[in-house]
């Protein structure tokens, strides 16, 4: 409730979804790869909103926290501190399931509004969705006004209701073929299982986030998380291939690095292919065994750490 309280989480949740339902109203003249091209940006999309929503959030939970002193007054009381820190993340955790959710909501309506030269844009979706978020933005003026609650976190309450509610009706409203008898194959939901995969990735990050923050502010948290993020990225060019050549340093690189390409699947979107079950079990093992280590590193540094 701390988390979705923050403005600004807000803003990057109904931004980076209404960004990423403007992308499929764009003609892009890909002669024919338009669909591909809109999952594939709008995915980048929700993949940088929960590095950006990852560190702000961890920055406004505990960096900001121990420069006021709450985290001093929390841990004066019955509280350890991995009790405190393991709290922290879970409830970043959620926060980043719920941007996750209302972007993965946006994600399938643009699969469902990409057209091709011979398309049109899909006004109905586009008016749905955006009317939705500024009805979201209407009820949460009203309980603040009439009921005096937060606006901001009723407001992305709201949010999340109204992008499900927008989803439900466009699925009962048929989306116009375009032109030429354009050809209109529904929603790819196969961008269901590559959002879960992002969510994965986004929970990895909110560890390194975490684990930052508990020594230095947002900016600094930035910096390094968006350092790691272009390393991982990377890692398979610079050491997955001296690594299979039995390279123990390379090796040793490559494991300590987060692989994010683990986590990218939108190749096998454009390959019209299925991502199995077994691949989603892995790559959440992967998560969950990476997190844990982030967040022991993060419990002996903020273990340390002075409060006062």
């Amino acid at each position: 409730m701390e988390l979705i309280r923050q403005p600004v989480f807000l803003l990057l949740m109904t931004m980076s979804a209404l960004f990423e339902v403007f992308l499929a109203c764009v003609n892009y003249f890909g002669f024919g790869d338009e669909p591909k091209l809109v999952k594939n940006t709008v995915l980048a999309v929700m993949l940088l909103a929960g590095l950006f929503g990852a560190v702000l959030s961890a920055s406004a939970s505990v960096a900001r926290e121990i420069r006021s002193g709450t985290a001093l007054a929390v841990l004066a009381k019955p509280v350890g501190r991995a009790q405190f820190l393991l709290a922290k993340y879970a409830g970043l955790a959620l926060a980043l399931t719920v941007l996750t959710f209302v972007n993965c909501i946006a994600a399938l309506l643009a699969t469902r509004m990409a057209f091709d030269a011979y398309g049109d844009v899909d006004f109905p979706g586009l008016e749905v969705f955006c009317g939705a978020i500024v009805l979201a933005y209407a009820i949460g003026g009203l309980t603040n006004f009439f009921l005096r609650r937060p606006f901001v976190s009723d407001a992305v309450l709201a949010v999340v209701v109204m992008s499900v509610l927008a989803f439900t009706v466009l699925e009962f409203i048929p989306r116009n073929a375009g032109r030429m008898g354009a050809d209109y194959v529904g929603m790819d939901l196969r961008v269901i299982p590559a959002s879960a995969l992002i969510l994965m990735a986004l929970l990895i990050l909110a560890a390194l986030a975490l684990a930052c923050s508990t020594r230095v502010e947002m900016v600094p948290a930035l910096a390094i998380c968006s350092a790691l993020f272009l390393l991982g990225l990377v890692s398979d060019y610079f050491w997955g291939t001296r690594a299979k050549a039995g390279s123990w340093w390379a090796s040793a690189l490559y494991t300590v690095t987060p692989n994010w390409q683990l986590f990218w699947v939108a190749d096998a979107l454009d390959e019209k292919h299925e991502i199995p079950l077994t691949y989603l079990g892995k790559a959440l093992v992967y998560a969950c065994g990476y997190v844990g280590a982030i967040l022991a590193l993060a419990l002996v540094l903020f273990e340390d750490r002075e409060l006062s």
